[in-house]
């Protein structure tokens, strides 16, 4: 019998404000994790191999490829394993992982070493599920939401911090500080964690570890199952594709082009977060009622395709900070998407379809990276031949030098998700209209 005095054992429990501080630290660590190391990567990169900025480049994509692969790859495992052992564990895992992942780079003597601390970041870096997992066992129905919305704001602070953080101690005290001062973190939230984090995953609501469930690729099947859906999934890729131009390329080509030193790269930064901010936080509750969803994923693409050759074609520094402020306007376009895509979707899908808008992402971050600091590197170095894999593209190197190349072959990809979009707007049909008779 179920009373006040004796709750039922599947309950969730309510382990106090700590708790959820540690959560809230915790997301913001890892994205502060992801953005400090964009301001001074390329000098790191350059100081343990001894090669160019294009070179650097290169090496750049190659460890965000190692890093988006054990993502893709760990992402279900964790998940299941928080399951089977519990939240705390893998959490204060993670957390551990995490800290020593930045020791590693900080005194990492090559670039070997730094390949192997990036495997170990990306494998242990995928515990958003189980954060998000934590939250909805603590959190009653009606605050659940709230504290989602917390894990969100959480996540865009870490991204407008971390560029920072990366581009001030790096201008002061070289480009390995900010991995020490971020392990140091790291470590300091893994001891509040040890204290402050009771488990909440019952033990009669464990679940057993299954390999066969623990695979990325199931989530693609989602979209065979709505074959209506598949134009507006290959927007996003090409959309989600183009926009690692950022994290991919955006300090070899700051400093490639305009001689910006890290903590000029972490501003920047800091400025792209702060307006994606605005506009993913406030203005999208203003233009997206106002112009419908798909009048503002139509406006988003092409505003981020002129961004695109906005960014390629400046010849000024100043001139980033009006482009940055154009192409956040493009970030009205993934939540119009997704508007649409769930109302397609019948309810009773909602969850496999965020899955399989999830897998997507994850597949983008596995080719964006290698893809644009390859252009990178060939358009910054037109002797050097472009090869991706044994294929030669370029026998003999870039017919011309434009570091500007990865922003241009973005908005070419927007072009094209442009026109997906359309192709998407004449198959979509609301519920009602596809049924006539219902």
């Amino acid at each position: 019998m179920t009373t006040a005095e004796n709750p039922p054992l599947t309950a969730p429990r309510g382990p106090g404000k700590y708790a959820l501080l540690f959560i809230f630290i915790t997301v913001t660590l890892n994205m502060i994790g992801f953005g400090v190391i964009m301001p001074v990567m390329p000098k790191l990169i350059m100081d343990v191999t001894g090669e160019d900025l294009a070179n650097a480049a290169q090496w750049g994509g190659y460890l965000s490829l190692v890093y988006a692969l054990m993502q893709f790859i760990m992402m279900p495992i964790i998940g299941g394993l928080s399951d089977r052992f519990g939240r705390r564990p893998v959490l204060l895992l993670s957390m551990a992982a995490y800290s020593l992942d930045f020791l590693i780079m900080a005194i990492a003597p090559a670039i070997g070493i730094i390949l192997v601390a990036r495997v170990l970041a990306g494998a242990f870096a995928a515990t958003f599920s189980t954060a998000n997992a934590y939250i909805a066992d603590i959190s009653p129905p009606e605050k659940r939401a709230a504290n989602f919305g917390l894990v969100g704001a959480a996540f865009g602070l870490g991204f407008i911090i971390g560029p920072g953080i990366g581009g001030l101690l790096g201008d002061q005290f070289g480009p390995r500080a900010p991995f020490y001062f971020v392990a140091a973190l790291g470590a300091v939230n893994l001891v509040f964690g040890f204290f402050a984090l009771p488990e909440t995953l019952a033990k009669e609501n464990r679940r057993p570890f299954e390999w066969k469930r623990a695979n990325a690729f199931g989530s693609f099947k989602q979209f065979a199952k709505y074959p209506i859906m598949l134009p507006i999934a290959g927007v996003l890729f090409l959309s989600q594709l183009a926009r690692w131009t950022y994290p991919s390329v955006w300090s070899y080509f700051a400093e490639e082009k305009f001689a910006w030193t890290p903590g000029l790269i972490g501003a920047s930064l800091m400025f792209v977060g702060f307006m994606s901010a605005v506009v993913q936080g406030g203005l999208s509750r203003i233009i997206i009622p106002r112009l419908g969803e798909r009048a503002t994923a139509i406006l988003a693409v092409c505003l981020t395709a002129v961004a695109y050759v906005g960014f390629a074609s400046a010849n000024a520094g100043w001139m980033i900070y009006a482009i940055i402020a154009v192409s956040a306007l493009g970030d009205l376009g993934q939540p119009a998407l997704q508007g649409i895509m769930s109302r397609t979707m019948p309810a009773d899908a909602q969850g496999e379809l965020q899955g399989a808008i999830g897998a997507v992402t994850s597949v983008s971050m596995i080719l964006g990276p290698p893809l644009m600091t390859q252009i990178f590197a060939a358009f910054s170095s037109p002797g050097e031949p472009f090869l991706i894999g044994d294929m030669t593209l370029l026998p003999e190197g870039a017919p011309f030098y434009f570091p500007g190349a990865p922003f241009a072959f973005s908005a070419v990809l927007e072009v094209f998700a442009l026109i997906m979009l359309f192709v998407a707007f004449r198959r979509i049909v609301r519920p009602r209209e596809s049924a006539p008779g219902a």
